[in-house]
């Protein structure tokens, strides 16, 4: 924790004793003396509760909500008075949902119940707290991540977070397991501000990391022994699994505290080598002078291209339903003058599925995006613009156009009349004939067999057709854990593209549920690939997708540098190898298997804008107005392309903490992301011996460009 968010956390403390805070009266809760009920405004409902919700007849019940927020376990050990008041209200607020919460204080609820509404997709617009002899008026003001009021319909699930979020300061928490390491995270949190120099901030911010995670530790030792100690009581099975799903979730917060403390030691032996000011520039020789007039060699073969690429994927998982082909042809000039250099068309083939992932009949490119006619004059009017055009390549598998004798669908039609022994052994389902698979099975369609040479023939001739008579650039190979990366080689040279990359997606690696700080391994799979193919190929570095969007969504944004101060994702290893990406089709648009949290996507652009490798916009983010996105991304496209920001920069990590991420790319450009406070020029950064200027920002995030 830094300094300035140590101020601001004082700020928050010392508004506990200053700030009283007017509540419109139809939420406003009112507790008869002697009573812990809630008495609620007219049309609000009352609930006692979880286990036992009453409604009150009312006249206006619809739009507002009135609960008393206990956890079950809790309602023996404590005082009536200790129950939270919660009133939900949509109707005093012309813009958001007034969020109440009224009761005992607990420490940091403001803050705590803050990050709970932001981690479950939810705007707090503003909060403001007031506070009188230990009891506590928290009050929200709160959107959707669409700027819109909370749906009544959600009110339940708001009950629900708020009780998740204070039930843990309400459990029979044993004297020695807990209370002991609680206590010294309050001790330390009002020290935070003690000293604003650099050094005392490191310290406090280590030892307030270790007492969380003690704490954490001793909230999960305390719900482990609660079991134990139901076991011997022959607590029944529905009792224990209650048990149980609290103590995976203490679990799960020790996990991040173990994650926070590695990443903040981590960064105490490697980021403050690298803060190091750089020397004044010298005054460069003539020499010097021609040298920096040669055009930078960045280049990394057919991989990333020429290492300056800006890639578009100018498609969505519902681009097939109307006109495709003749309606991005009438936007390539729009395209080319937002700054990119090569876009990615979906699969060209006919295809079983509308999209095109399930190929059929591979030479025959009418499908449901538009007519091969349409298709070259879509390609040829990009590369008047000077810009290349990728193909989406499906040959993992490919599906039959009729059944075979053995009543299995593995008579392949068109072209390439395969049969059964283009099919792998080990794909029963389609009598497969041909050799064992050699990567991961593809159960929807016949797994095709890339150890026969004829059938690497065919596939190089086809590839050839779409190279040399259609006019792709370039491949974009599918689910390539499916055959080996050395099959993808012999494909790239037997073609010669001008860019190849593959979608090498595996799962990330977890502990107890949660993402784990050090991902080396998941990325060292995709670099794996990579290096199967000779380095012919980059991949899409999901390595680096899944931190991002984990960083963010969770305020932990020490995630983004590794043990040895690098990006933590196939960039910070091999980044002229890397395709950086926000989301795309299957992650995000209709399908959302993994959607990067929307609210913060301006943030995940501004990170892979200005990093190494090589990034990729997805189609609907470049066409979302909503929040300045498309904005945002045009001014970050612009800036990296006028810095020459490539394939290869170098970036230097300049903070890595809960609520910020810096860093300096090429001594040219600084960014952050993050709510919390840094800048270059506060911070003492001058690259090149210059301040800096702000260039681009938007919500969370800022990037400056060296001053005049």
């Amino acid at each position: 924790m830094d300094v300035t968010a140590h101020k601001s956390l004082n700020r928050l403390q010392t508004r506990r004793s200053l700030t009283r805070t007017t509540v419109p009266s139809i939420c406003r809760p009112v507790l008869h003396s002697g009573s812990s009920r809630l008495v609620a405004a007219p049309g609000l409902l009352q609930v006692a509760g979880p286990a036992a919700i009453s409604i009150i007849p009312t006249r206006r019940a619809r739009n507002n909500v009135c609960m008393q927020a206990v956890a079950p376990d809790a309602l023996s050990s404590m005082d009536p008075t200790d129950a939270l008041q919660v009133v939900i209200d949509n109707q005093s607020d012309a813009e958001c949902t007034v969020v109440t919460v009224e009761g005992k204080d607990q420490p940091h609820l403001l803050m705590s119940l803050s990050g709970a509404f932001t981690t479950a997709g939810y705007a707090v617009v503003s909060a403001s707290i007031s506070s009188d002899d230990g009891r506590v008026l928290d009050v929200f003001r709160v959107q959707t991540a669409e700027q819109k009021k909370i749906p009544e319909t959600k009110f339940q699930e708001v009950k629900d977070l708020i009780i998740t979020m204070t039930s843990s300061n309400r459990s029979g928490r044993p004297a020695i397991y807990g209370i002991v390491a609680a206590a010294e995270v309050e001790r330390l949190r009002p020290l935070s501000n003690v000293s604003d120099a650099a050094a005392a901030s490191e310290v406090q911010s280590l030892e307030l990391t270790a007492a969380e995670m003690a704490q954490a530790a001793a909230d999960l030792v305390a719900r482990e022994r609660e079991i134990l100690n139901m076991r011997s009581k022959g607590a029944d099975a529905r009792q224990l699994a209650a048990k149980e799903t609290a103590r995976q979730e203490a679990a799960a917060v020790l996990e991040r505290k173990m994650s926070a403390m590695e990443a903040l030691l981590v960064s105490r032996r490697t980021i403050q080598a690298q803060v190091q000011e750089p020397e004044e520039p010298k005054k460069p020789s003539a020499k010097d002078m021609l040298e920096q007039m040669k055009p930078p060699k960045v280049g990394s073969g057919p991989g990333c291209g020429n290492g300056y690429e800006i890639l578009l994927q100018a498609f969505n998982w519902e681009s097939w339903k109307s006109g495709y082909y003749k309606m991005l042809t009438g936007k390539v000039k729009e395209i080319a003058s937002a700054g990119f250099t090569a876009v990615w068309l979906p699969p060209p083939s006919d295809s079983v599925s509308e999209q095109g992932y399930l190929p059929r009949d591979l030479y025959d490119l009418n499908s449901r995006y538009g007519t091969e006619a349409e298709l070259r004059d879509c390609i040829s009017v990009f590369h008047e613009h000077g810009i290349k055009v990728i193909a989406d390549i499906v040959i993992n598998h490919r599906c039959a156009s009729q059944q075979g004798p053995d009543g299995k669908w593995n008579k392949f039609g068109g072209r390439l009349a395969w049969d059964a022994t283009a099919i792998c052994s080990n794909n029963p389902a389609y009598g497969g004939r041909g050799g064992p698979k050699q990567g991961d099975d593809y159960a929807a369609a016949p797994n095709v067999d890339h150890t026969q040479e004829r059938i690497r023939n065919d596939l190089v001739n086809w590839l050839k057709y779409l190279r040399q008579s259609i006019g792709f650039d370039g491949w974009r190979f599918d689910f390539v854990r499916g055959y080996s990366g050395n099959f993808a080689k012999q494909y790239i040279d037997g073609t010669v593209p001008e860019m190849a990359f593959g979608e090498y997606w595996d799962a990330c690696d977890y502990t107890d549920g949660v993402l784990n700080y050090n991902q080396d391994s998941h990325r060292q799979r995709t670099i794996n690939w990579c290096d199967q193919t000779g380095g012919t190929a980059a991949a899409f570095d999901f390595t680096t997708k899944g931190i991002l969007q984990e960083a963010v969504a969770r305020r932990e944004y020490w995630r983004l540098s590794d043990s040895q101060g690098r990006p933590p994702g196939v960039i910070g290893m091999w980044p002229s190898r890397g395709i950086t990406f926000i989301d795309n089709h299957d992650t995000g648009s209709t399908l959302n298997h993994w959607p990067f949290p929307q609210r913060h996507i301006p943030e995940g652009y501004a990170y892979i804008l200005t990093h190494p490798g090589t990034p990729c916009v997805f189609w609907d983010h470049l066409y979302t107005e909503q929040g300045g996105l498309r904005k945002a991304i045009m001014q970050l496209v612009e800036l990296r392309k006028k810095y020459g920001i490539n394939a290869r920069s170098k970036v230097t990590v300049r903070k890595a903490a809960a609520d910020v991420y810096a860093a300096s790319i090429d001594d040219k450009v600084a960014m952050k992301i993050g709510s919390g406070d840094w800048s270059p020029n506060n911070s003492g950064l001058r690259l090149g011996g210059r301040d800096m200027k702000l260039a681009v920002s938007g919500p969370n995030f800022a990037v400056w460009e060296i001053g005049a």
